[in-house]
């Protein structure tokens, strides 16, 4: 599908507040409705999930209340099949001795700090639909 880069926005979050929902607040205000972006930062609790292939959904594999440094955050922004805005992410994070920790990022994330980097995308939309073989919906 032909695709051009879009607006740019780079910003910081608020403190305490939740990490996923802050990344959906801010593309549902800019009507980001395709994108990328990437965070760092650090965060004091953290819900990760596990998409448990087998089962054919999401459990939570770790549920962290400690300090810990964003070493990774990546993901997508687009439309579900309602249309609404969706925001997929996945997150590494390490503790003071440099054990990490990964998974889906899940609503329930605190953060101490974080920095983000969106790149909005212009083109096809791309709508999530239900994929029969995954259990998972997808472009």
């Amino acid at each position: 599908m032909a695709l051009k880069e879009g607006r740019m926005f780079m910003g910081r979050m608020d403190f305490e507040s939740d990490l996923l929902l802050s990344l959906t607040e801010l593309c549902k205000k800019e009507k980001i409705k395709l994108g990328v972006f990437s965070v760092i930062g650090a965060l004091t609790s953290v819900r990760l999930g596990y998409y448990h292939q087998d089962e054919k959904k999401y459990v939570d594999c770790v549920n962290l209340n400690k300090k810990l440094e964003i070493s990774s955050c990546m993901g997508n922004v687009s439309l579900t099949k309602e249309l609404e805005i969706f925001v997929h992410a996945h997150i590494t994070l390490a503790d003071h001795q440099g054990k990490c920790y990964g998974g889906h990022l899940m609503p329930g994330s605190a953060i101490f700090a974080a920095e983000y980097y969106i790149k909005e995308i212009v083109g096809d939309e791309y709508v999530r639909k239900y994929d029969s073989e995954t259990g998972l919906n997808l472009w």
